[in-house]
C-alpha cells in the first residue's frame, strides 16, 4: 500500500512560496526527484501519485484553506484505506527556526491550524509530523502575515538546502521507520546559521 504524504498549505498563486506553504515545497521536491502521474483532483485535494526511490507515495495537497485540511485528510484517509497513523503530514512550523526540520509523532499542533484541523477532523493526533522550520515573526509583525509573507532571497538560500533534506526525511520513515529518521534528521544541519543551531 502507498503512503500517504499531505503537504500543508494554502491553494492559490498568490500564496505560492510563502512560508505558510512549505509542506508544499516539500512534496514538489520529492515529485522532481520521484516518477509521478499527473496531478488529478481528489475530492478537497489534488493528489500525484508515484514513486520515490522505489517507494510508492501518494502526494496530497489539500484544496481547501489551511484552517480546514482536515477535510481533506478524512476524504483521502477513506479513499485510500489509509490509518491517520500511518499518514506523514508535511508543514511549516514557526517554532523551529529556518534551517531546522523536525520528526515527531504526536504534539500539539503549536498554533498551525492545519495540523490542528487534521487531529481534530480525524479525531486523532498521532500522525506522523515532518515539521519544516520557518522562524519566529519580528515582535511587531501579526504572526498570520508572517506565514503569509514569501521568503526573503537570505532564507531562500536557506530554504534551499532545507527542502531536499525534508525530502530525504520522508523517504527515510517510509525506508526506515520513524524512529530511526529522526534519529538521523533531527539535528541540526552543520552548516546553519550559528543562531539557528542554538535553539
Amino acid at each position: 500500500m502507498p503512503t500517504l504524504v499531505i503537504g500543508l498549505g494554502n491553494h492559490g498563486g498568490s500564496y505560492a512560496h510563502t512560508r505558510h506553504n512549505a509542506g508544499w515545497m516539500v512534496l514538489d521536491e520529492l515529485e522532481r526527484r520521484g516518477h509521478f502521474a499527473k496531478e488529478r483532483k481528489e475530492g478537497p485535494a489534488r493528489v500525484a501519485e508515484g514513486s520515490v526511490d522505489g517507494f510508492d507515495l501518494v502526494l496530497a495537497r489539500p484544496q481547501t484553506y489551511m484552517n480546514l485540511s482536515g477535510r481533506a485528510g478524512v476524504h483521502l484517509t477513506s479513499r485510500f484505506g489509509v490509518d491517520p497513523a500511518d499518514v506523514i503530514v508535511v508543514h511549516d512550523d514557526m517554532d523551529l527556526p529556518l534551517g531546522r526540520i523536525r520528526l515527531r509523532r504526536n504534539g500539539s499542533p503549536g498554533g498551525q491550524k492545519g495540523v490542528k484541523s487534521l487531529a481534530d477532523s480525524w479525531r486523532f493526533k498521532e500522525f506522523i509530523r515532518v515539521r519544516v522550520g520557518i522562524g519566529r515573526p519580528p515582535e511587531d509583525m501579526d504572526p498570520t502575515d508572517y506565514v503569509l509573507r514569501r521568503f526573503s532571497p537570505d532564507e531562500r538560500a536557506v530554504l534551499e538546502r532545507v527542502l531536499p533534506r525534508a525530502a530525504d526525511a520522508v523517504v527515510a520513515i517510509v525506508r526506515d521507520g520513524l524512529d530511526r529518521a529522526a534519529s538521523t534528521f533531527n539535528a541540526a544541519l552543520k552548516d546553519e546559521a550559528p543562531e539557528a543551531a542554538d535553539a
